[in-house]
């Protein structure tokens, strides 16, 4: 058994890998500033499970110094996550701090301590205006693509799709730390992954409409809030791929047990082929399962760094680590519905409006 550090343990993905991995046997310990709303709610879920936790902020290098030695391997999963944050110039310097300067003392930390270090990163690095470039068809419901080049065709985009291109002051942060954590497993011989995620979905996620759009998607239904389509005539047929927190779970447990073959390797998680949606399937999926019906409107304009299709081609990550995703979206948002029902007046304040 491992004894595991997470960075960011009071996120969704954070507080969820602690649970699954103390739940394993693993001991787990967690760091978190507990900025975010509900961050609180979050905490008590992870010390229930057994979690020891230290109160601090990546940002500050001191912080480190409040953390044990005995540690065997970090799972970084700091970040402000959200896309739109410095997409008009607020919050630029937050962003960066967070993200970048945030990494830089994490991979310091496990430099000093020679301990392997898994990084969570994301699909948001690639381009969008190269994504966009692409040729799409479009049915009732989608846009589906029709280009093959290169790093993209059906099954998804693949890691050795072009980097050459913006990405948002968020991709650009997260892009900019893994190259700094590949130098330092170069440099110093530290194991380390790089998981690039697409959308990750499932029970815990506060969902916001720029972070974690379809728990998003389902708790507006849920708690009967108006939505919109934006961006790409308006029509909700932009698609993404999400994956089960789940099975991103499983993934990292694997990840862990192998974590020493490797010095800076990417990989790819994501829901791939088996689970999608466009805004507008979304709709009708949160309306099945609710029963429930909410204004939709509609709005043209494509906000900067919006994507009008990405899904994960997982191929390396199901080769080396002989994983896939298992859970299709109506499963995702079926448990987060049932999640809902559950927390409904712990959650209300927060996801509800």
């Amino acid at each position: 058994m491992q004894e595991i550090l997470i960075t960011g343990g009071c996120g969704f993905i954070g507080s969820s890998l602690a649970v699954h991995l103390s739940n394993q046997g693993h001991g787990v310990s967690i760091l978190d500033n507990l900025s975010r709303r509900g961050s609180e709610h979050i905490l008590n879920r992870v010390l229930s499970h057994g979690c020891k936790f230290f109160h601090g902020d990546v940002r500050n290098a001191e912080d480190f110094t409040k953390l044990r030695n005995d540690f065997s391997i970090m799972i970084e999963c700091s970040a402000e996550p959200s896309v739109l944050v410095g997409t008009q110039g607020q919050d630029a310097r937050f962003m960066v701090n967070n993200n970048l300067l945030g990494s830089v003392n994490c991979f310091e930390f496990v430099r000093e301590r020679k301990l392997p270090v898994i990084f969570l990163s994301t699909s948001r690095v690639y381009p969008y205006n190269a994504l966009n470039a692409c040729e799409f068809t479009e049915s009732d419901t989608r846009f589906e693509l029709l280009t093959r080049q290169p790093g993209i065709s059906q099954q998804g985009i693949s890691t050795d799709y072009t980097l050459s291109g913006v990405r948002s002051l968020y991709g650009a942060t997260k892009l900019a730390s893994e190259l700094l954590l590949q130098e330092y497993s170069t440099q110093y011989d530290i194991p380390s992954i790089i998981n690039r995620c697409g959308v990750i979905a499932g029970p815990w996620q506060l969902g916001k409409i720029d972070q974690g759009v379809f728990t998003h998607w389902l708790a507006s239904h849920y708690f009967g809030n108006p939505l919109n389509y934006i961006g790409f005539g308006g029509q909700g047929k932009q698609v993404r791929d999400l994956l089960h927190i789940s099975d991103l779970a499983i993934l990292i447990e694997q990840q862990i047990a192998q974590i020493h073959t490797f010095r800076g390797k990417v990989f790819h998680a994501g829901g791939a082929r088996l689970s999608n949606l466009s805004l507008l399937e979304t709709t009708l999926l949160c309306r099945q399962i609710t029963g429930k019906t909410v204004a939709v409107g509609s709005i043209s304009e494509t906000r900067p760094a919006d994507v009008k299709w990405y899904i994960t081609n997982n191929g390396d990550t199901e080769a080396t680590f002989k994983w896939h995703p298992t859970k299709k979206p109506a499963d995702i948002l079926q448990d987060t519905y049932l999640w809902l029902q559950q927390n409904e007046t712990l959650f209300r304040g927060l996801i509800g409006g």
